[in-house]
């Protein structure tokens, strides 16, 4: 069970095993779960990938398909009841940064950024996964490198908000944020 802040933040590489490390953060919370998924099944590899996902989920967890509008999502499900999972935040900017519409994703962002402060003075628990990709090169072509760049942004401005920050490796969770009260 989480303390006050109730935002456990998760990142990775892909395969790293972050998915799993959240899926059971989330299940020991003793609290109903709430699957909220971002990406879309645009190509067969995504579905493919999607429907492992799903496979590997217990059926009695909730799940909402939200690839744009995850703080209205996350406002309309939270409740003291619940851990709500969301996979994965790079997904969820890559949907908005293919929308071309700068101004769109940064107020988007700020009222996530607001729901997510409200998290953490309330008693819902979230668990947000992302892929850490600004430990490479800087990439070729604006889009990628505006990818890499709002990537590291927005991972920056949630950890601040964060009680617990978990970087995972080979399945492995390194603590870089802890609860208050671990050590």
């Amino acid at each position: 069970m989480m303390g006050p802040n109730s935002i456990h933040f998760i990142l990775g590489g892909a395969r790293s095993g972050k998915s799993r490390f959240a899926e059971n953060a989330a299940a020991r919370s003793g609290k109903n779960v709430i699957y909220i998924a971002t990406a879309e099944g645009l190509d067969d590899e995504m579905i493919d990938r999607i429907a492992h996902h799903k496979n590997h989920r217990p059926a009695s967890w909730a799940v909402i398909e939200s690839p744009l509008q995850l703080a209205d999502t996350i406002e309309q499900n939270a409740t003291e009841h619940t851990c709500i999972i969301v996979d994965c935040l790079t997904l969820y900017l890559t949907n908005w940064l293919c929308k071309d519409n700068d101004a769109a994703w940064q107020n988007e962002k700020q009222r996530l950024l607001s729901v997510l402060e409200n998290a953490a003075h309330n008693k819902f628990q979230i668990v947000l996964v992302s892929n850490e990709v600004g430990q490479g090169i800087v990439p070729l072509g604006e889009l990628s490198r505006t990818f890499v760049d709002q990537a590291g942004w927005l991972h920056q401005d949630i950890a601040s908000l964060a009680g617990t920050v978990d970087f995972i490796v080979a399945g492995l969770n390194m603590r870089l944020k802890p609860q208050k009260g671990e050590q």
